[in-house]
């Protein structure tokens, strides 16, 4: 029995199950208070908990740091706008009902709402309910839910700058997937936040008409009902009515009004690490100046004769005060921070006294570094990390992505200072010899027009120095107006960073020394130890080990196959010495990630392809040692160029397909002059995608 009983038990109900009954259950109840009559005091219970439930709200929009954290407020206002109806009917009907035996008919609530805050006048009742009805639907939730539509255009308007700006900083190594997909998603619910407001301001508005024509309804109704029913006189029920109308009214709108008020913290606030109260006392009592200004102000109005002069006097001494301590605690700061900056001064005093002057030795000899990163003394804040500079966290970012991509860890990117350089520009070194250079506002933000941005900003006109695509350097509070205007917003650590990660992946084959050889054979000896054993140095140098990798790198495929790659070495290693050779044989056998890499998924491949005759020409020539004629290459330059041009226009990759024989020719020959096109070869295309000519370059124009 006790077996059959343990198997009749229910499940334990979880902690949350509650939390989702919740809802479901708040809704029967208002449905119910809109059908059922209810007692006097259910009726104060339910006024009393819509009152606490406005004044939560309330605290919980106050004390909000970012929008988000209160992202359930839109469907909350809808809930607290239907329970304050329903509550309103159930309250018409015990009025009507019960109206004509007393005050408290309704209620000890409504009684005292209608008593003792407008002291039983129904005239002051009148008008200070009138008043709030007033204040809630013409000023608060007017301008609530102005700045809830402006805001959900501008966050969807903005929408698109945003995702730009997160597959910026994913594809320059800054941020991770799951960072970015955590980034979008906070977008997305960004634009359903401010969307979702800007229809429950309309409930907002709506109730507050709602309760206008309740009012009337209910003023209307009691003395048809007082009168006819009741045997009332028209002063008696006029009163008696309208008393419990006023009360039930002022029950009613002040929770409207602080939900409403919360509805115009929680947008019109901006988004920092402060609630509501932190930002407003801090920002309005940050400067000493303005409280001395304004108790002077107030000062000379308070000695003005007939006017109120103790009170006025009372807030020029608190001031006064308030300014004379915080000019006080300004003073301690600035004490503390000049003792700080002299030890530091005595510090390095006391450590270039202490060096000597020595003698010359190999320790002065300093070699070139692999990669390195100079910049002006202006853009020192950004590399140290004391101050929170953001630029080594995103090299270090750069590197660790590069060699999940292409198979092998780059150098460290040595980062110093240089005093001849301009105080606001960079430069970055490859083996001591500059690569490029650029210049970035530290203050600032870099908007880049991609092409399809609408409208001008003020700022100072720049070029972006990665692409060369026209920017501008603006202040930080026109950030969001220019990414609705359709421009790609970055802060200047990113713009050094997005250069370098340019640069490093198009010098990807110099990057790739012996060194770098030597740690990869380390890495692979772990893995398969006896095949590399077997193939270095006995079937292959290392040297031509080393020249295939950099000629795959130089055309930025990756070398994270190496089981691909050190198969077909020792399959064609034993008769194939050359290295380019070599290269081509690896290229085959990693063909599906070619193709891959250039043409994701399985759509149709389209490419740039070559006339017949051109290319049986062209081997020929190849085959003869013959070099390519002078008018021929130069057809071929010139049509190269409108094919990348059309395949640019089409959104398709920057690929020409040759024979075989003529890939690797072909390519040291127009990479010269378009590094941006990947020649491949028509071994290197997986079977099972269709292909498509675009163009044909060497035809008849």
């Amino acid at each position: 029995m006790a077996n059959f009983a343990a198997k009749l038990r229910l499940p334990p109900m979880r902690e949350t199950q509650w939390k989702i009954l919740a809802g479901p259950i708040l809704i029967m109840l208002i449905l119910a208070m809109m059908i059922l009559p209810l007692p006097a005091f259910l009726l104060d219970l339910l006024f009393t908990f819509n009152i606490v439930l406005s004044l939560m709200i309330l605290m919980v929009a106050m004390f909000t740091q970012k929008t988000l954290d209160f992202s359930a407020f839109p469907t909350v206002l809808l809930f607290s706008t239907l329970l304050r109806l329903a509550l309103n009917i159930a309250s018409t009907r015990i009025i009507l009902m019960d109206g004509h035996t007393g005050a408290n008919a309704a209620g000890r609530v409504v009684e005292a709402f209608g008593h003792f805050l407008v002291g039983g006048n129904f005239a002051i009742g009148i008008v200070v309910f009138a008043i709030l009805i007033i204040i809630n639907f013409m000023v608060i939730t007017k301008g609530a839910g102005r700045i809830a539509e402006v805001g959900a255009r501008f966050v969807l308007d903005g929408m698109p700058g945003k995702q730009m700006a997160i597959d910026a900083d994913l594809n320059a190594g800054l941020i991770g997937e799951e960072e970015a997909k955590r980034r979008r998603n906070e977008v997305t619910q960004e634009s359903d936040f401010y969307g979702s407001m800007d229809g429950a301001s309309k409930f907002v508005r709506g109730d507050a008409i709602a309760s206008l024509l309740i009012m009337a309804v209910n003023v209307i109704g009691g003395l048809i009902i007082g009168i006819l029913q009741h045997d009332l006189s028209f002063g008696a029920a006029a009163e008696t009515y309208t008393i419990l109308t006023i009360g039930d009214g002022l029950v009613a709108q002040i929770p409207a009004l602080i939900i409403s008020t919360a509805a115009g913290v929680i947008v019109t606030r901006v988004v920092t690490d402060q609630d509501v109260g932190e930002q407003m006392v801090g920002q309005l009592f940050n400067n000493p100046r303005v409280l001395v200004l304004s108790a002077a102000i107030i000062g000379l109005l308070g000695t003005i004769p007939g006017m109120p002069n103790f009170v006025f006097l009372l807030f020029t001494a608190s001031l006064l005060g308030i300014a004379w301590w915080m000019r006080g605690k300004e003073t301690e700061s600035q004490a503390a921070g000049g003792s700080r900056s002299k030890e530091s001064r005595d510090a390095a005093r006391a450590q270039a006294d202490a060096v000597q002057v020595t003698e010359a030795s190999w320790n002065d000899v300093q070699h070139e570094d692999v990669l390195g990163l100079e910049v002006g003394y202006r853009l020192i804040p950004m590399v140290d990390s004391a101050q929170s500079g953001e630029l080594l966290t995103r090299v270090r970012g750069i590197r660790k992505k590069f060699a999940q991509e292409m198979g092998f860890l780059p150098p460290a990117v040595h980062i110093r200072d240089n005093l001849d350089l301009p105080p606001t520009h960079y430069r970055i070194l490859l083996k001591g010899v500059e690569i490029g250079s650029g210049e970035t506002m530290p203050e600032r933000w870099m908007a880049i027009d991609p092409g399809c941005a609408e409208g001008e900003l003020p700022g100072t006109p720049c070029q972006e120095p990665t692409f060369g695509l026209p920017a501008v350097w603006i202040d930080e509070v026109l950030r969001e107006r220019a990414q609705i205007l359709g421009y790609t917003v970055v802060d200047p650590s990113s713009v050094i960073a997005t250069h370098l990660n340019h640069l490093i992946a198009t010098h990807t084959d110099e990057l790739f020394g012996r060194q770098e050889t030597q740690q990869l054979l380390s890495r692979l000896n772990k893995e398969m130890p006896k095949l590399v054993d077997d193939l270095i140095p006995g079937v292959i140098s290392l040297t031509t080990f080393h020249k295939v990798l950099q000629n795959l790198l130089a055309e930025r495929i990756s070398i994270r196959d190496m089981r691909t790659i050190v198969d077909t070495l020792a399959e064609y290693a034993a008769v194939q010495n050359d290295p380019d050779e070599l290269t081509a044989h690896a290229r085959i056998r990693l063909g599906r990630a070619i193709t891959q890499q250039w043409f994701p998924g399985n759509d149709e491949i389209r490419v740039i392809g070559m006339d017949m005759n051109l290319e049986r020409l062209m081997i020929q020539a190849s085959q003869n040692g013959s070099a390519i004629e002078p008018g021929i290459a130069e057809n071929l330059m010139r049509q190269t160029e409108k094919a990348l041009a059309q395949q640019e226009a089409l959104g398709a990759p920057p690929v020409l397909l040759v024979n075989q024989p003529l890939r690797m020719m072909l390519s040291r020959f127009l990479r010269r002059v378009y590094p941006q096109l990947a020649v491949l070869s028509n071994l290197e295309i997986s079977n099972n995608r269709t292909v498509r000519m675009t163009s044909i370059v060497g035809g008849q124009e």
